[in-house]
């Protein structure tokens, strides 16, 4: 069973996003799964028949702006320490702000942190 079925964040350039996201979440093998030109684009660790997708960016519904929630962040399991810096490193070369350099946290796993072009604050984490 999963605890969450899925996430969204909102975005207000859809195609910036997605490709953004293609490229830094392809490090760990997730890949774009979903997509309705304009609305949406999610991505899993696989296409499976009828399946929905984990992680979407998607414009709001309301048509108004996206926007990001203080205190609000979603973490992707990178699975391995090097693969937290290849991300944070990806991301801030697409444009992502940095919000903490990759490294050990909480005296044993590995954390990075961003912001993406939405300003949507992401960790990147492994364990060690």
């Amino acid at each position: 069973l999963y605890m969450i079925r899925f996430v969204t964040l909102g975005t207000n350039n859809l195609k910036k996003s997605s490709n953004f996201y293609d490229e830094i979440l392809s490090i760990i093998d997730i890949i774009r799964v979903d997509q309705e030109d304009q609305k949406y684009v999610g991505y899993a660790k696989e296409k499976i028949a009828n399946s929905i997708a984990n992680f979407y960016i998607m414009t709001p519904f309301d048509k108004k702006n996206a926007t990001n929630g203080n205190g609000t962040m979603i973490s992707f399991d990178a699975e391995k320490p090097d693969k937290v810096y290849q991300i944070h490193k990806k991301a801030l070369e697409l444009g992502a702000t940095n919000e903490g350099d990759p490294g050990p946290r909480h005296g044993e796993n590995y954390y990075a942190y961003f912001r993406d072009l939405d300003g949507n604050k992401i960790c990147i984490f492994a364990e060690n």
